[in-house]
């Protein structure tokens, strides 16, 4: 398969031949399964505090002639903690145990467990280069909903030394990705709680441009366009080629990924 390779202007400047990454039949399922492995691995601990409800003084004993006993009150064995008395008369409220107010939780998430899973590597390469054969399949990459121009799919070349956002921009556009720019630009404030924990918006997943050097200015020329994301061929992972493990991100190839890819035989 060969794909027409367009500058920075949307000037073509030739073909090149597509190396057998891109080749590869989808395989939703494996996708999808190298995809959870890379989210529980990401997963942050979490848990109750080891003192939650635990921390009143419930002391009652069950004992007959024994002070603060509560031994002939023809009351159950629930912990108790003591309000007020009057003699050998106690006030007392249900604390500690699961079914009182303020006690502790019956079986509290724990910050110990594991969620960490594992795939075997000829599964994860396989998931790779299926999601990778995605992006080039203009019906897959339209059916998730970018917007893509006529001329797609094609590789980019020299805008790996674009240092500036602005300039980025304007190559975005000059490709005809001005309506998908559009599109991720627009935010939705979230439902919920999230609004108040640092994730007050929606933001849509937008182009992904993959580039053959790791400390290329472009990744820090793109940090600043909401949904564009850069990655290094290497370091390409199934979470940026499927966002939520669909397929057919609309992804720009540069013409060194495509020669790295091609020369080391990457996910393979």
């Amino acid at each position: 398969m060969k794909l027409t390779i367009f500058d920075t202007d949307n000037k073509e400047t030739g073909k090149i031949d597509l190396p057998d990454q891109f080749e590869e039949e989808l395989r939703i399922d494996l996708i999808r399964r190298a995809f959870r492995v890379i989210m529980n691995n990401n997963r942050q601990a979490y848990g109750a505090d080891e003192r939650a409800g635990l921390r009143h003084s419930a002391e009652v004993s069950r004992r007959r002639h024994k002070y603060r006993g509560s031994y002939g009150f023809g009351i159950s064995r629930v912990p108790r903690k003591v309000l007020s008395r009057r003699g050998t008369r106690f006030n007392w409220v249900g604390a500690v145990a699961p079914g009182t107010v303020g006690g502790r939780k019956a079986h509290p998430p724990k910050p110990s467990k594991d969620y960490s899973q594992k795939i075997n590597i000829k599964e994860k390469r396989k998931a790779i280069r299926s999601a990778i054969s995605a992006t080039v399949n203009k019906d897959i990459v339209a059916g998730r909903g970018h917007k893509i121009p006529e001329s797609f799919p094609f590789i980019i070349d020299g805008a790996e030394k674009t240092e500036k956002t602005a300039d980025l921009m304007k190559i975005l556009k000059a490709l005809g990705l001005d309506q998908e720019i559009e599109r991720i630009s627009v935010r939705k404030i979230r439902a919920g709680k999230g609004k108040s924990r640092g994730r007050k918006y929606n933001t849509k997943i937008g182009p992904l441009i993959v580039v053959s050097d790791e400390k290329c200015p472009l990744i820090k020329a793109a940090s600043n366009i909401i949904g564009v994301e850069v990655a290094y061929v290497k370091n390409l992972n199934v979470s940026q080629l499927a966002p939520g493990a669909d397929a057919g991100r609309l992804t720009l190839w540069s013409k060194g990924a495509i020669e790295m890819l091609q020369k080391e035989g990457l996910f393979k």
